[in-house]
């Protein structure tokens, strides 16, 4: 974002680390949320948009991100009566994993881990399920495809991509936002469902996978476009370069 001027990048710097510190307090209270206490601080926009796209009964693909309240958004939806596949990283810590993973299923979760879920995710699809990917982290090839992210060649993960045209299953963005004008200026979390992404199949499957890999990428683009300040900016999102391309970091 080189247009941004210097003094509204520090007030962006700082509201990611506040935005991260709400993100760990979220993450130590979700246990006592319940349908009650959160109606009035936690609303959906656009939830007819995931209805619809899981009517259409092939499965459902949450595009998601490091953004917002990325823990608390899946949490939220299965507190509400729709439990959801979760493609995750194993934490380092088996303890810490344990614990952090029976919190994320409470409510009927489920979690998909990244060193085994292309199976998981295409049985998930074929039953109806749902599933949310986090799709702005940085990769590797053969499991990451180059896409433009920001103006910037970023290696991305092509797994959403290629379960998509594999099963038919809709792909429609989800991102749980903390707005600040919400309850008269109190602030409030909405989980926005943005329109769902359109997916085209050809005669070249590795031309659909670029080209869906590169249109869901510009969504999460789009959403961190609006809300800087909620984005993991910290995440070495470039780290990866194209052959004979100097490092960025």
């Amino acid at each position: 974002m080189p247009e941004v001027p210097g003094e509204e990048r520090e007030v962006i710097l700082r509201g990611v680390y506040r935005s991260l510190g709400w993100q760990l307090a979220e993450f130590c209270r979700m246990e006592r949320y319940t349908r009650a206490n959160t109606v009035d601080w936690i609303r959906y926009e656009g939830l007819e948009r995931f209805l619809e796209a899981e009517a259409l009964g092939k499965g459902v693909l949450i595009l998601t991100g490091h953004l917002g309240a990325w823990e608390l958004s899946s949490f939220y939806h299965s507190l509400m009566g729709h439990p959801m596949g979760m493609v995750i990283r194993r934490l380092d810590n088996r303890f810490l994993d344990t614990f952090v993973n029976r919190i994320r299923c409470l409510h009927g979760n489920k979690v998909l881990h990244k060193d085994d879920f292309a199976r998981g995710l295409i049985t998930a699809m074929r039953a109806g399920e749902s599933v949310g990917i986090l799709m702005d982290t940085n990769m590797t090839p053969p499991a990451g495809e180059f896409v433009e992210f920001f103006g910037r060649l970023a290696c991305t993960a092509s797994g959403l991509a290629r379960v998509a045209l594999r099963t038919g299953a809709a792909v429609v963005p989800g991102f749980l936002l903390w707005e600040a004008a919400e309850r008269n200026g109190k602030g409030g979390y909405v989980l926005h469902f943005g329109e769902r992404v359109e997916v085209e199949s050809t005669d070249d499957a590795e031309a659909d996978i670029l080209a869906l890999t590169q249109c869901c990428t510009s969504v999460i683009e789009d959403w961190v476009q609006r809300y800087p300040e909620q984005w993991l900016w910290i995440h070495r999102r470039w780290k990866t370069r194209p052959a004979g391309e100097a490092a960025i970091y």
